[in-house]
């Protein structure tokens, strides 16, 4: 992809939103890993960094760790809230609008604000998720109702097991903002998001958020076939708005906020 000369202050790139308007950093901050930390003050204290350091996407979902994520990244948040673009995800798994309407209640308190900046329903894996996300009073319709009560801006959802359940959401053509999946080089060649649902984000003006830049184990990384440079360097070249990176300690913090700040996009032979 052509990237954008738009950066912030702190130099990392800026990308658009899909069609809403908004800029984000093209890396984004982990919610899941944040909740691996065993120690509140230092996780508490990494997500500060991370924002300090110029990240505003913030990624989390309402069922981390039995909401420890959520409540970690309140807790960084305070003084910090108008600095970040904050998401999170809704965990209904095909059950009602009340249940999810339930849940955003639960991660608007975690997180300590009362708007979300976005809204998405998590790991829509399985063939029926669609249908059931899509039926009367299902999680889209709590979505419709959030964003009708300025509690949510933004609405999208999630996935990481197959591209054509992806597909199978976005052929009902509903105007979500963002689209998440696993973008990495291993899965440009195999049952690849990149290949099938890239594309029909592009043609219907959704935002793309990657995940999942190092495999999820990193075990690419672990067993020499890419570098962790090579793998978010990779992930970060495709066309979307900005890429959800795990981080664990200050240490990888600088290094991915290094690669985003120098960050050339591959070319297509790359």
């Amino acid at each position: 992809m052509t990237e954008t000369k738009t950066t912030n202050s702190a130099g990392i790139p800026l990308r658009p939103l899909g069609r809403t308007g908004e800029m984000v950093t093209a890396i984004g901050f982990g919610g899941y890993h944040l909740g691996l930390i065993q120690d509140d003050n230092a996780a508490i204290s990494l997500c500060q960094q991370a924002i300090d350091e110029g990240i505003t996407f913030l990624d989390n979902a309402w069922e981390y760790h039995d909401g420890r994520s959520e409540e970690l990244m309140g807790k960084a948040l305070a003084g910090r809230r108008d600095k970040v673009f904050l998401m999170t995800k809704v965990c209904t798994h095909g059950r009602d609008k009340h249940e999810a309407m339930r849940q955003l209640e639960d991660s608007l308190r975690r997180l300590q604000t009362d708007h979300l900046d976005l809204w998405q329903i998590h790991e829509v894996v399985y063939e029926n998720d669609p249908e059931w996300h899509f039926a009367k009073d299902g999680v889209i319709a709590a979505m419709e109702q959030a964003k009708q009560q300025g509690k949510v801006r933004y609405i999208g959802f999630t996935g990481h097991k197959s591209a054509e359940i992806h597909l199978k959401m976005l052929a009902y053509e509903y105007p979500f903002d963002t689209c998440q999946m696993p973008l990495n080089a291993l899965d440009g060649t195999f049952r690849s998001f990149e290949k099938k649902v890239l594309p029909e984000l592009q043609r219907q003006g959704i935002a793309a958020i990657g995940m999942k830049s190092m495999g999820g184990s990193g075990k690419m990384v672990k067993e020499g076939v890419l570098t962790p440079d090579e793998a978010l360097r990779y992930a970060m070249s495709l066309p979307v708005a900005t890429t959800i990176s795990g981080i664990l300690s200050p240490r990888i913090l600088q290094h991915n906020v290094q690669i985003a700040r120098t960050l050339v996009p591959m070319t297509a032979e790359e």
